[in-house]
């Protein structure tokens, strides 16, 4: 099995290629970046034999099909991805081998699914799997997982964390925007468009990051939870950067029009007011609190079993590098394996067997604590607390 990850020097791609190299039937892993600079590889990953460097532009559409053609499988960990999932995947459909992205922006899901991408992979015999990081990725496959153990679903919420001191580079980028303009929900069983960055509320996450709190993010799980859970009436999804005065800064700079993206004339020099604070944003002051090493997700899936109103938690913590890598190798070798079926562009949701994404995911040393309430009128409600397990 032959791998290339574009973005591969990155922290998300070198996430990705940790596992990888771990694996026997992986021979090679070619990491593929507009820098592809030995020195900003782990140590393990530069001097094992299985990896290579290789210079990649992700708007030379030539280049990435040749590359492609090489390969068994091409993951995509460069964003933000409103600006790469797309070039990247259709590049991916040209050269007919199967792609997966850990795509996060909302934008680059719709093209996906509503553009000629999906009909070209399908005529390929191509998978085009997106979103298969950790959210979106599995928190999808967690709902996918709590769905199959109920006879309807009603709501699902979809909440995370991610402290400044984890992110770099392109995850700044996709900070800002996702916050910005109207960004899609699912509520009351409709598509609709909120504000971005706004109905903020408290979430209790596991430690270190206690209680943070949440607002409207413009991620995929609106678009596409509903095309595989049938009769969801909300889907949610809120997200949070910490320590809280990120975010309070970031609504601060997006109501005096420091993210906007019209130039404005500065003495006659055009500046994009975004392009600037996005700039800043990459140099904290020295002293400023970076919040703790660590991310978060909470998954809530709430319906009925057996006539009962049955509600299930899930909540994870642990590096983003390593959260958000771990998914997208173990969907590759799924689908090395033969387990992913579905031709096409499609969600984790709609083509990853939950039970086996978790076993290894769980093996590979995740944790996931899950609750279960159920509230039934002839029975008290009960709380069953414990880490998630896969029946064998």
């Amino acid at each position: 099995m032959q791998v290339l990850i574009i973005g591969g020097v990155g922290g998300m791609g070198q996430g990705v290629a940790r596992d990888l190299i771990k694996q026997e039937q992986v021979t090679n892993v070619i990491l593929a970046d507009l820098y592809p600079d030995p020195e900003r590889l782990s140590t393990k990953l530069r001097e094992n034999k299985k990896t290579s460097l290789i210079k990649m532009d992700v708007n030379d559409h030539d280049v990435m099909v040749k590359a492609f053609k090489d390969v068994n499988v091409v993951i995509n960990t460069a964003g933000p991805f409103y600006k790469t999932a797309v070039p990247v995947a259709r590049a991916a459909v040209e050269a007919k081998v199967n792609y997966i992205d850990i795509c996060d922006d909302y934008e680059g899901t719709q093209i996906l699914f509503n553009s000629d991408i999906d009909r070209m992979a399908k005529e390929a015999g191509i998978t085009v799997l997106t979103g298969m990081g950790s959210d979106p990725g599995t928190n999808n496959i967690l709902v996918k997982w709590y769905a199959d153990r109920l006879d309807k679903v009603d709501e699902i919420y979809l909440y995370w964390v991610v402290s400044i001191a984890e992110l770099a580079g392109a995850a700044w980028d996709h900070s800002l925007h996702m916050t910005l303009g109207k960004i899609p929900q699912y509520i009351n069983g409709e598509l609709v468009y909120v504000e971005g960055g706004t109905e903020v509320v408290a979430e209790q996450f596991l430690e270190p990051l206690g209680t943070c709190h949440v607002r409207y993010v413009g991620h995929p799980q609106p678009l596409t939870l509903p095309r595989y859970i049938k009769g969801v009436k909300n889907v949610i999804i809120k997200g949070a950067l910490i320590p809280l005065w990120v975010d309070e800064l970031i609504q601060e700079q997006k109501n005096t029009g420091l993210l906007d993206i019209k130039p404005i004339d500065i003495k006659g020099t055009k500046i994009t007011p975004y392009d600037l604070a996005l700039k800043l944003w990459e140099t904290i002051p020295e002293g400023r609190d970076n919040g703790p090493q660590s991310s978060g997700l909470k998954v809530i899936v709430k319906g009925e079993r057996d006539g009962k109103k049955i509600t299930y938690t899930a909540d994870m913590v642990g590096r983003m590098a390593p959260g958000t890598g771990l998914p997208a190798s173990i969907a590759s070798l799924m689908m090395d394996a033969g387990d992913v079926t579905v031709k096409g562009v499609v969600a984790p949701e709609g083509c990853i067997d939950p039970d086996k994404f978790l076993d290894a995911f769980l093996k590979r040393g995740a944790r996931i604590h899950q609750t279960q309430k159920i509230d039934s009128m002839f029975e008290p409600d009960r709380l069953e607390p414990g880490l998630l397990k896969i029946d064998k």
